[in-house]
């Protein structure tokens, strides 16, 4: 049964309130030719939301939108809503068509409840649709829905048909609620009623909203509103677009350490972590190798992170955040970060460490204030020294690296006992990521490339260079070894690789080191030699995420962001066939900035030429301002991949 509102009937915001004729609102909402790019505007959008003492909430939403083109038409043919039926009952109220023509159809078609789709994580998230019809070009859609409950499925045990939609840090209330949109909005608005006795704290970030406060008797109610909200700019390799637009951070939490201390309670009082007689065991025989505090922890991060495979399987209630216990993680093997997070406490912990479990936010800054903010779970293990060091046995499956440094800058939040405040993961140096290709080769006067070369790398760049082995079967090992040389010259023909064991990724960075023959490879006229020296075309440039980087635009408006900090050095020797004098050598600027630099270029010394490269990239998030340094940077080692050298004969 749902509650009906008491205090908050249907609460739109004041435009909507004092506008009886919802044709008079839609014929001024624009057209086409008002917003140009946008497919529908919405009219407006409201959400009422009333919290009640235990936490529990009743949401109602009410938005109409504009149909601007046909493609808005077919995006909007069916409503559709999006649950976790575990923690939250949704169902849609009313459906109404504003015609063009002035009529007004009321839709009266059957909701259906179905399985959502899902990939990977397969915990009954279910949606609830209707089917609208065909609709037209300047007709409006009026829907009217209602929630109760919360977003997120955490730990919390069964009871009443109420209880199951109590958040699991009872008695709080949290939202995140984006005034950002793809779409154009003419007015949205968000009211919040919550008994008096509880203290609300929130904050507006990128932008500012419109607000108001009202006490009544034994409630107060906040409403926030913000009218022309422009569809959102989009720039290529850009920050989260929640790290930029506007939105509204609310939260009932008195701060960062209240909530790391209830996750940290309410994973003891499920006893998540406390390892089974068969965990001990199977820990105890995993450590015999082990020489070391440090090897300890390497040897159980790892063997979680390759031996439990990422499968998101439904367990029951309060699936979603539940840290599964060890019986279950250790017996099944497979689950979602939270899981593999689970597992390595228990295994930690039955080494005698203490560890506990850790919220973070991958792929978007977490801002501060208390709301739920995160996407991902890892693992926290206290050293000898006093200190937490942070593992993710979910990111690093055949990595080098304990913790990814995929993600740093990252915040994240330990549920320890006495609780903790929000912490960010520093900058990882461009050294630990480095990729080093060292080349030498000699050309004939027929054009004929000899040579060999090697690559290593460590960090993030090892875990990228042994993509050709981690994501094939041994058997094609050999293929993509050989497609990675194709990749310099089709004519290329590899006579002779060697590489690491993959299978020792631990005892050693990785190495690989290729032998080659490329017939016809320099074009070679009557007076002159054309080539690429082949270090110079580029190999292995999985591992150089940035040179994929869209340099078109000479500034940026926001933030973005590389796969990971990373060092590049490259260097080739090349024994030339006689020649006279060097018509043409490439040359660039050099880049020296805080974050990014980069020196390269060619030496001629008699018969040899030489070539070095060096480029860093000190961060995997930038401002808007680092821009110009990186771009260059990067322009400059594509730059030298498609010169030609020529000499003459």
């Amino acid at each position: 049964m749902r509650k009906t509102f008491t205090l908050l009937s249907l609460l739109c915001f004041v435009f909507t309130l004092n506008a009886q004729n919802y044709q008079e609102l839609i014929a001024k909402a624009g057209d086409a030719k008002t917003f140009p790019k946008s497919d529908v505007v919405v009219i407006f959008d409201s959400t009422s939301v009333e919290m009640q003492a235990s936490g529990l909430s009743y949401y109602q939403m009410h938005q109409l939108v504009k149909i601007l083109t046909i493609e808005g038409a077919k995006k909007n043919h069916v409503v559709k809503i999006g649950y976790d039926p575990l923690s939250a009952y949704v169902e849609i109220q009313k459906v109404v068509i504003h015609k063009v023509n002035g009529e007004k159809i009321t839709v009266n078609n059957p909701v259906l409840d179905y399985a959502a789709p899902a990939r990977a994580i397969y915990w009954g998230a279910r949606e609830i649709m209707m089917e609208v019809g065909r609709l037209e070009t300047g007709d409006a859609l009026e829907v009217v829905s209602f929630k109760k409950g919360y977003t997120y499925a955490l730990l919390q045990g069964s009871g009443s048909d109420e209880e199951q939609y109590i958040p699991p840090m009872r008695g709080h209330f949290y939202d995140i609620v984006p005034f950002w949109s793809y779409d154009p909005i003419l007015e949205k608005t968000y009211v919040l009623s919550i008994p008096s006795d509880k203290k609300l704290q929130f904050e507006v970030f990128y932008g500012e909203l419109k607000s108001k406060l009202y006490f009544e008797e034994d409630r107060i109610k906040y409403i926030f509103s913000k009218r022309d909200i422009a569809p959102v700019e989009s720039e290529s390799g850009m920050v989260s677009k929640n790290n930029v637009n506007t939105k509204l951070l609310m939260s009932t939490s008195p701060d960062w350490y209240a909530k790391g201390n209830w996750f940290y309670t309410v994973n003891e009082e499920y006893d998540a972590f406390t390892p089974t007689d068969e965990v001990q065991a199977f820990v105890n025989d995993l450590l015999k190798p082990a020489k070391n505090e440090l090897d300890s922890i390497s040897i159980l991060t790892h063997w979680v992170a390759d031996h439990m495979r990422y499968s998101g399987i439904s367990m029951g209630e309060g699936e979603g955040y539940t840290l599964h216990n060890s019986k279950m993680n250790f017996t099944d093997r497979c689950g979602v970060c939270k899981d593999k997070a689970s597992l390595l406490i228990s295994f930690l912990r039955a080494a005698g460490f203490e560890s506990y479990a850790a919220m973070t936010m991958a792929g978007e800054r977490i801002d501060d204030v208390p709301a739920d903010q995160f996407n991902h779970s890892v693992t926290v293990v206290k050293r000898r020294n006093g200190e937490y060091q942070l593992l993710d046995p979910t990111w690093v499956p055949g990595v080098r690296e304990l913790w990814s440094s995929a993600e740093q800058q990252q915040g994240y939040l330990m549920g320890l006992p006495e609780g903790a405040d929000l912490m960010y993961t520093p900058i990882s140096p461009p050294e630990n990521h480095y990729v080093r290709i060292k080349g030498e080769s000699k050309l004939d006067k027929t054009g004929t490339l000899k040579g060999s070369f090697t690559i290593t790398a460590e960090g993030q760049s090892d875990a990228a260079v042994r993509g050709v082995f981690r994501y094939s079967v041994r058997t094609e090992w050999e293929k993509n070894l050989e497609e990675e040389l194709l990749k310099l010259h089709p004519n290329a023909l590899l006579t002779q690789v060697t590489h690491t064991d993959n299978d020792k990724y631990l005892e050693q960075p990785v190495r690989i080191t290729y032998h080659y023959e490329i017939p016809e490879y320099a074009l070679v006229t009557e007076n002159e030699i054309l080539f690429t020296p082949p270090m110079a075309s580029g190999v292995f440039k999985s591992a150089m995420s940035h040179l994929y980087t869209n340099t078109k635009s000479e500034t940026k408006k926001f933030g973005f962001r590389d796969r990971c900090s990373r060092l590049v050095e490259i260097s080739e020797e090349v024994q030339l066939p006689k020649f006279t004098e060097a018509l043409r050598l490439p040359s660039s600027n050099e880049v020296n900035d805080e974050y990014v630099s980069f020196t390269g270029g060619y030496e001629l010394d008699g018969k040899k030429l030489k070539f070095n490269q060096t480029i860093s990239l000190g961060k995997r998030v930038y401002e808007a301002e680092d821009w110009p340094a990186y771009r260059q940077a990067v322009i400059n080692q594509n730059y030298f991949a498609d010169q030609k050298i020529i000499l003459k004969k």
